[in-house]
């Protein structure tokens, strides 16, 4: 889909933010994916891309854009797929509804009814439904997070609760309550006081042993989202999970995400390996 063709959303709020945006469409300029919509909003579709005819491992990673949860689009992942193609593995971008017109939990509930749209037809792309992994950048390395530690989902679903094989968030969010090192509460977890900040934090709702994380971020990153990836790590290694941790070094926030389609950089081969040991 085009990126005129897509209602309006907010507008990016920095220079950074703007050049990002450039940057990752001009990266994925080019890359074939089939498109197909889950629900009847323009947001609420899946572009996918599967590896060469006989090249296919099995594996599903499905991923989900930034944008701080007010903007942004699946097409931001898009340059994403050709390094995980050629590795053989399925690659597909959910797209979600974006606040401050849906607050959380209809943007969250779309990445879920998105994943279980995938793993009910994986076997339509080559993939098997059994080795699906998510991921994402920023705010969809947040949705991704939540997704894999969260038991509350996949009933509703008609899923195991094992869906999620792992999970490899690329500068994420983990925590939105006074520890966040926040500046200021996002605009999709709504009012204040509906308690959302607790409900949308990973580390506080891990629901039993959680699947494998492989959880990066750049060296540059925002300094509240790298003490909270060590949070993170701590959290998930308490409840018996398996954790790996990746430093970009040399890297932002939004040049950490480049490296996720990077073929001989360093965190696709490790994100590639991760998911061969993992299934």
């Amino acid at each position: 889909m085009r990126i005129e063709e897509y209602p309006p959303q907010e507008p990016l709020s920095s220079d950074a933010a703007r050049a990002y945006h450039a940057e990752v469409l001009r990266r994925g300029e080019g890359v074939a994916m089939e498109e197909i919509a889950y629900a009847s909003d323009p947001y609420q579709r899946l572009a996918i891309a599967r590896p060469a005819p006989g090249r296919a491992t099995g594996t599903l990673f499905a991923v989900m854009h930034g944008g701080g949860w007010t903007s942004g689009y699946k097409e931001w992942m898009t340059f994403m797929a050709p390094a995980f193609t050629a590795a053989g593995i399925v690659f597909a971008s959910i797209g979600y509804r974006l606040a401050p017109q849906h607050v959380f939990p209809t943007g969250y509930e779309d990445a879920l009814t998105g994943l279980a749209w995938l793993h009910r037809n994986a076997a339509r792309f080559g993939a098997d439904p059994t080795r699906l992994f998510v991921g994402g950048h920023s705010a969809g390395g947040h949705y991704a997070a939540l997704a894999a530690v969260t038991r509350d989902w996949q009933a509703r679903h008609a899923l195991p609760a094992t869906a999620v094989r792992g999970a490899l968030p690329l500068s994420g969010v983990y925590d939105f309550t006074a520890a966040s090192g926040l500046s200021m509460r996002p605009r999709f977890l709504g009012p204040e006081g509906n308690r959302n900040e607790i409900a949308a934090s990973p580390i506080r709702q891990i629901g039993g042993p959680p699947p494998p994380f492989l959880i990066a971020y750049g060296e540059d990153d925002f300094p509240h989202l790298r003490r909270q990836a060590d949070a993170m790590e701590e959290a998930l290694k308490k409840a018996g999970g398996a954790v790996e941790k990746m430093l970009l070094k040399g890297r932002n926030h939004f040049t950490a995400h480049y490296a996720g389609g990077e073929a001989d950089g360093p965190w696709v081969s490790r994100a590639v390996a991760f998911m061969a040991v993992h299934t």
